[in-house]
C-alpha cells in the first residue's frame, strides 16, 4: 500500500475540495464517513446491516461498528495501492481504534493532512455557502453564480443548509473544537502531522499538499 491520508479540519476548511484533487492525482478513493456508511447498508453487508439499526433509531453508529465498516472497504480492490480517509476519525478514542485496526491488517502509518483556518474564515465560508439541488455549490465570496441565487448549470433557485447558517456555523465549529481538536495534538506527537496552510487558494494549498507528500 503506497499512500494512506487521513484528513482533518475544521467543517468548511476545505477537506472535501482537497480530498478530491488527490485521489485524482494519485489513482487512490477518497472514503467518506457518510459514503461507508451508505454503501455498506446499501450493500446490506452484515456489518451494514447493524449500522442501518442505530441509523433508524437516530444514534450514532458506535466506534467498534465504524470500524468494521472502514475494515471492509480499505480490503477491497480498489484501495490497494491507498486511500484517503475524510471524517474519521472524530476523537483520540477513535483514532487509537484506527490505529489498532491499522496494526492488525499490517498497513503503513498514515500521513495526516491538517487544514488549518482560523474561525472567523470559518464562519465566513459556512455562511456563504450556497447549494442548488442539481449538486452545484457556490460561495458568495469565492465562487459565486453570475446571477445572484440562481444556478449557473441548471437555473435552479440556490439554497442555504440549515448547518451553513451562521448560528449553526458557530456550534459545528464548537463541536469540532471540543472534540476533534485533541486530535491535532494526538497525530503531532506521533509525528505524522502535517499542517497546511488552508486560508489560501485551491491551487496553492494542493500545491504545498503534494510538496508535503
Amino acid at each position: 500500500m503506497n499512500m494512506i491520508l487521513i484528513l482533518l479540519g475544521a467543517p468548511g476548511a476545505g477537506k472535501g475540495t482537497q480530498a478530491k484533487l488527490l485521489a485524482e492525482k494519485y489513482k487512490i478513493p477518497h472514503i467518506s464517513t457518510g459514503d461507508m456508511l451508505r454503501q455498506a447498508v446499501k450493500d446490506k453487508t452484515l456489518i451494514g446491516k447493524q449500522a442501518k439499526q442505530y441509523m433508524d433509531a437516530g444514534q450514532l453508529v458506535p466506534d467498534g461498528v465504524m470500524i468494521e465498516i472502514i475494515k471492509e472497504r480499505v480490503t477491497q480492490a480498489d484501495c490497494n495501492k491507498g486511500f484517503i480517509l475524510d471524517g474519521f476519525p472524530r476523537t483520540v478514542v477513535q483514532a487509537d481504534a484506527l490505529a489498532a485496526l491499522f496494526a492488525s491488517m499490517k498497513l503503513k502509518q498514515p500521513q495526516v493532512l491538517n487544514f488549518a483556518v482560523v474561525d472567523a474564515e470559518i464562519i465566513k465560508r459556512l455562511s456563504a455557502r450556497w447549494m442548488c439541488p442539481c449538486g452545484a455549490v457556490y460561495n458568495t465570496f469565492t465562487n459565486p453564480p453570475q446571477k445572484a441565487g440562481v444556478c449557473d448549470l441548471c437555473g435552479k433557485k440556490l439554497y442555504q443548509r440549515d448547518d451553513d447558517k451562521e448560528e449553526t456555523a458557530r456550534k459545528r465549529l464548537d463541536v469540532y473544537r471540543k472534540q476533534t481538536q485533541p486530535l491535532i495534538e494526538y497525530y503531532q506527537q506521533k509525528n505524522l502531522l502535517i499542517n497546511i496552510d488552508a486560508a489560501r487558494a485551491i491551487d496553492a494549498i494542493f500545491k504545498d499538499v503534494v510538496k508535503h507528500l
